[in-house]
Order: structure tokens, then C-alpha cells, then sequence
């Protein structure tokens, strides 16, 4: 495990927020040995319950923008809770019964509940019934205690079988919920989607969630800003510096709504089904894999700062991590560069 680092911050309750700074990418042309340079062109889309943005440099850019955004809204239809069919739905609505679901679907499920069990349940995909008596979003208020005990009674991911293309839970009443872990893994299967259409460069943007095919063409490292929280001028605390990589961003600012002067955030703890309380308050993981990525980063937050540089050291595919705390402190683990800014 790396040796984390801490860093003092002046100010407190900080977000960290990803300002991704696109560099040219050098597209080469088979049979020439001139570098010919395209411009980016980019496609935005309301997918996954926010704006995703692709970046494409190519010839072919447009219609290859169109086919990957296709392919995420492919991918949404498979994993979405609440949109009645979808893989999730159906196992959700299955009774308990095997459901047989796309390759896809199954692969998920196998990998997040490999970060159940690296997380010791901290992090738990079969948390859909406490997540929708929530439903951040579009829900304003704090679902009843009654409500919240029953919910909980579902939540145990040692209930979920995956054997092949089908999936079962144990227990009928449960729900499994891929929310944490969706957006990452369609980041990572749209990266590959361009790499085996031979572009040389792409910025896979969902929300969040950043895949980067490609890498500068100068050989200089991509530099990702941390941004001041609430600035109206977007003024940096600093930058992160990292290769060809992804780099997903998780925080309690995400999604939230305030009651009774109490602010009631998305990340949820799997043992009460209120929100986890921990001194991390944003998380940005530097991965091998969105998917990856993803999943850290809501461990990290579940865990809190003492355990998190731990399990963090010991994920396979993690690079590294910055961790803001609630006191403005900044944790670095990992092989990650931050550089602050005066």
C-alpha cells in the first residue's frame, strides 16, 4: 500500500470537481508518414440521469459519435432500476426466480459484487430497495423509519447468484440497485468501442465518470483540474496530473436535498439506510478502469479516510486517489500527482 500524504487546505468542506483540459490528439494516417491533426468534435446527450459529453478525434467523428451515444442509451436499458424491462428490472421483479440477462448485465453484477466483498458490505449493490425510498433526484424528503427498517432487512449482496447469463436473488423481496457502478463500466466498454474503431483519440465524459482514449501528442501528461467549490470564475486549487488513464470524481455534493436544515446526501450507508456519515466528503480516483474507478471512489467515501488509503493501496487497477475531507484536509494516495496553484 502507498503512503498517503496529507495536505493542508484553507478552506473547508471543499468539493473537488473534475475540469478535464483536452489536449490535441495526433490521428495518423495508415500508408503516410504525415501526421495530419483533427480537430475535436464533441455530442452531448442526456443519458445515465445527467449530461454525457463525447469528444471524438477523427475523419469519421460524427456518425462514430452518434453509434457510441446509441450504444450508452443500450447500455442504460440494460442497467436501469426503474425503466420496466431492463435486465435490472426484471431481476428486481422476478420473485426471487433466476432471470437469464444480457453477458453485459451478469458481467456487472460479478464485479460489483467483487467490491462487496472487498469493501466488507460497506459498498452493497443489493441496496435497491433503501435507494429508491430515497430517490434522489426527484425526492425531497426523508423516507419514514418504518419504511427504512424494512428496506434494510433486504440488504445482504451474499444473497445474489450469478451462474452464466442468469442472475437470482436469494431473497424475493430484495432489490439490486448498479447505480455506483453502471456509469463506470459503460465509460470503459465506449473506450473500448473507439479503440477497436481504430480512433487515435476520445474523451468518453459521463457525468463524471472520464475515460480517455489516447494519449498527447506533445508526450506531456493530461492535467485535470480541482476546482474551488461554488467559484463563479471556475478558479483552481490545483491539477492533477496523470497518463493515459480514467478518472472518476464521487462526492456527498452529488446528489442531495436539505430538510429541516439538515443536508441528506446520496451515498448511503447499507447498515441504517441513512446517509453514511464519514469526514470524506469528495473522492477522485485515478484507475486502469472507469469501472474500477467508480466503485473506489464510493468505497472511499463508505469508509471514510482511516480505512480508505488502505483498501484503495490494495484494488486491483487502482492508481491513485484524492481524498477532501470535511475539515479541508487533502489526503493523496497512490501514485498520483496533485500540483497546487497559488
Amino acid at each position: 500500500m502507498e503512503t498517503s500524504r496529507r495536505l493542508g487546505m484553507c478552506a473547508k468542506a471543499v468539493i473537488l470537481s473534475i475540469v478535464l483540459s483536452i489536449g490535441l490528439l495526433a490521428g495518423f494516417i495508415a500508408g503516410c508518414d504525415m501526421v495530419r491533426r483533427y480537430e475535436p468534435v464533441s455530442e452531448t446527450r442526456l443519458l445515465l440521469h445527467t449530461y454525457c459529453t463525447i469528444t471524438v478525434y477523427a475523419s469519421n467523428a460524427q456518425p462514430l459519435l452518434k453509434e457510441a451515444l446509441d450504444l450508452c442509451a443500450e447500455y442504460e436499458a440494460l442497467f436501469s432500476m426503474t425503466a420496466e424491462g431492463s435486465d435490472v428490472w426484471r431481476i428486481n421483479n422476478a420473485g426471487g426466480a433466476p432471470v437469464t440477462v444480457a453477458p453485459q448485465t451478469a458481467e456487472l453484477v460479478r464485479m460489483g459484487l467483487e467490491y462487496c466483498e472487498m469493501s466488507g458490505g460497506k459498498f452493497d449493490i443489493s441496496i435497491g430497495r433503501v435507494s429508491r425510498l430515497w430517490n434522489f433526484g426527484s425526492n425531497t424528503s426523508v423516507p419514514s423509519d418504518e419504511a427504512l427498517s424494512a428496506a434494510i432487512l433486504t440488504v445482504d449482496y451474499t444473497q445474489i447468484v450469478v451462474d452464466g447469463d442468469t442472475v437470482q436473488l436469494r431473497n424475493p423481496e430484495a432489490w439490486i440497485d448498479l447505480g455506483a457502478i453502471a456509469k463506470g463500466y459503460i465509460a470503459d466498454k465506449l473506450a473500448d468501442f473507439f479503440i477497436e474503431r481504430g480512433v487515435t483519440g476520445a474523451v468518453v465524459d459521463l457525468g463524471g465518470d472520464v475515460a480517455i482514449v489516447g494519449k498527447k501528442p506533445d508526450g506531456n501528461p493530461w492535467r485535470l483540474g480541482v476546482r474551488k467549490p461554488f467559484s463563479e470564475r471556475g478558479e483552481l486549487l490545483g491539477v492533477i496530473e496523470t497518463g493515459e488513464a480514467t478518472v472518476v470524481t464521487s462526492g456527498v455534493y452529488e446528489r442531495q436535498f436539505e430538510e429541516n436544515g439538515v443536508l441528506y446526501h446520496h451515498i448511503l450507508d447499507p447498515e441504517t439506510g441513512f446517509p453514511m456519515q464519514t469526514d470524506v466528503v469528495s473522492v477522485t480516483v485515478v484507475a486502469e478502469s472507469s469501472t474500477a474507478g467508480d466503485a473506489l471512489s464510493t468505497i472511499a467515501l463508505l469508509v471514510g479516510s482511516d480505512i480508505a488509503p488502505y483498501l484503495l493501496g490494495r484494488a486491483p487497477g487502482f492508481i491513485g486517489a484524492v481524498l477532501l475531507l470535511d475539515n479541508g484536509e487533502m489526503i493523496i494516495v497512490g501514485d498520483v500527482t496533485f500540483v497546487p496553484l497559488d
